[in-house]
């Protein structure tokens, strides 16, 4: 566990941080292993064998080849499809999108555990493969975590795979879980509109909002308000930047001013992410920090949400936030109760 923590404390999004943006130090919450990766991945139902060739087939079909939603290259790098033609999809068809440097489907490594928990419950209460899609978003590297942020890149391959899963499903809605950095990607992604990635091209427009399309949305220990550590660092690297990072600005005469162009563009409406609107969140996060406050208020609440589930001590933590709540997210998604 040394060196799991280790390499969490070598990316900003993995630092110790300022309570509530500079009011004061505390001590860090220790990190502790993910209930699933003290399992193993052997343990897991959920393949790390990728989408089926079903659904491959249909994406290289549909104007999709160059987005590589398979992934391939990674093992577990992404889940779900048809196995044939005549598969039907009765249920919802669910969503997941995953946190900086995790992937779709975990095989053990630490950071990793993806959504092998989540998919062995839905699979387990009446949902096929066929109705349960992730993809990886990001490099899946645990070294490249403090360069990775709300890139064009990041946030067009969400968008194109809500869209995708939707048009192969033929549902009329989905549903959409979300953990980490893959909670923010997802809500630009359903909102829409015009952004900025200088490192991609510049100005960019997503595309019409995605509302209509999503029944119900939850997000799951996401930083909508910022990072206590990155105000620590400073906007000094892509994860913390102030224009699509994770920066939660200072305060200045009591207002927060200078947070992130990508959070405040967020936080602009409410409302928009889907009919349902839940989070779920832990003040033991121990990536997070420091009761999950940034000036005043819990960063992994969503605007205009509905209801949250809040846990506040080990075995919940970040990971475990998502790793242990399966039976959680169902009812959010299948019953819009939280349990």
């Amino acid at each position: 566990m040394r060196l799991r923590h280790s390499l969490f404390l070598m990316a900003p999004l993995f630092v110790g941080a300022l309570t509530g943006c500079g009011e004061g130090l505390e001590e860090p919450v220790t990190p502790e292993a993910p209930i699933t990766e003290q399992l193993g991945a052997a343990e897991s139902a959920a393949s790390t064998a990728g989408i089926t060739p079903h659904f491959q087939q249909w994406l290289l079909a549909n104007g999709y080849k160059d987005d590589n939603f398979a992934r391939y290259e990674l093992a577990g790098g992404s889940y779900g499809g048809k196995a044939s033609s005549t598969d039907t999809v009765v249920n919802t068809p669910v969503i997941f999108i995953h946190g900086n440097s995790d992937k779709a489907v975990g095989t053990g490594t630490a950071g990793q555990s993806g959504w092998n928990a989540s998919l062995d419950y839905f699979l387990a209460n009446g949902y096929k493969t066929s109705e349960l899609y992730a993809v990886t978003w990001g490099p899946a590297e645990i070294m490249q975590t403090a360069v990775q942020y709300h890139s064009k890149p990041n946030v067009m391959r969400v968008r194109r795979f809500i869209e995708a899963v939707k048009a192969y499903t033929g549902a009329s809605k989905v549903d959409i879980i979300s953990h980490s950095m893959g909670v923010t990607l997802a809500r630009k992604a359903i909102l829409g509109g015009s952004a900025n990635d200088s490192a991609n091209g510049g100005a960019y427009n997503v595309g019409a909002p995605l509302t209509s399309s999503v029944d119900t949305f939850v997000g799951i220990a996401g930083a909508n308000l910022g990072l206590t550590s990155c105000y620590q660092t400073g906007p000094t690297t892509p994860t913390c930047g102030s224009t699509n990072g994770l920066y939660p600005g200072y305060l200045y005469f009591g207002m927060v001013v200078g947070r992130s162009t990508f959070l405040d563009n967020l936080r602009a409406t409410s409302g928009y992410e889907g009919a349902y609107r839940y989070s779920i969140y832990s003040t033991a996060d121990e990536i997070i920090g420091y009761g999950g406050i940034v000036y005043g208020d819990y960063t992994s609440r969503i605007p205009g949400q509905q209801g949250e589930k809040v846990y506040s001590a080990y075995p919940y933590g970040h990971y475990n936030s998502k790793d242990l709540t399966g039976a959680v997210q169902y009812s959010m998604v299948r019953n819009h109760v939280v349990p």
